[in-house]
C-alpha cells in the first residue's frame, strides 16, 4: 500500500520529463525552420542567376554581329578587353554591334555583382565550339576546369559542392 509521503517529487519528475519531450519536439522544428530558410536562400539566388544567364543569352540572340562577326561577348569574359568604360548607353543611343556587346557584357556582370554574382564564358564541356554562360556565386569560379576544384563544372560534369548555373548560348 502506498502512501501520499511516497509520491511526493512524482509530479515534478513528469514534468521534467515532459519539459525535456518539449525541448526536442521545439529543437527539431528550429532546425527544420533553419533548413527552409536556407533552401528558400538557394532558390533565390539561382532564380536570380538563372535571370541573368538567360538575360545575357536573349541579348546574345538579338545582337547576332556582336557574336558571329565580332564575337565581343567571348572577348569581354576572356578579359581580353575593357568593359564598358567609354561606351556610350546604349539603351538611349545607337551602339555599333561591338560596342552593345560591350554595353551587355557591363551591364549584367554590374547586376550579378549587386547579388554576389559572377560571370564568366567558355567552351561548352562536349559541345563542338558552343559556349557556355557560368553565373556562380559564393566561393564558386564561374569556369568550367579540370584543374580548379572551386569552378561550376569539371569535365562533362558538374561539381557537387559548386554554387553555380550554366547556360549554353548560340
Amino acid at each position: 500500500m502506498s502512501t501520499r509521503s511516497s509520491q511526493k517529487g512524482v509530479g515534478m519528475m513528469e514534468v521534467l520529463v515532459a519539459l525535456v519531450v518539449l525541448a526536442v519536439g521545439v529543437l527539431g522544428y528550429v532546425m527544420l525552420q533553419v533548413r527552409a530558410m536556407e533552401a528558400t536562400i538557394e532558390a533565390t539566388q539561382r532564380i536570380q542567376a538563372i535571370n541573368i544567364a538567360r538575360d545575357l543569352a536573349e541579348r546574345v540572340r538579338v545582337n547576332r554581329e556582336g557574336w558571329l562577326g565580332t564575337n565581343t561577348y567571348l572577348a569581354e569574359f576572356s578579359g581580353t578587353q575593357a568593359r564598358a568604360n567609354t561606351t556610350p548607353d546604349c539603351a538611349a543611343a545607337n551602339c555599333t554591334a561591338a560596342q552593345l556587346a560591350d554595353f551587355d557584357v557591363a551591364e549584367l556582370s554590374a547586376y550579378a555583382v549587386q547579388y554576389g554574382m559572377t560571370l564568366g564564358m567558355s567552351a561548352c564541356p562536349s559541345t563542338n565550339g558552343r559556349q557556355c554562360l557560368f553565373v556562380a556565386w559564393g566561393n564558386t569560379v564561374a569556369s568550367s576546369s579540370t584543374s580548379n576544384t572551386n569552378s561550376c563544372v569539371s569535365g562533362n560534369a558538374y561539381r557537387t559542392s559548386s554554387t553555380c548555373v550554366m547556360m549554353e548560348v548560340y
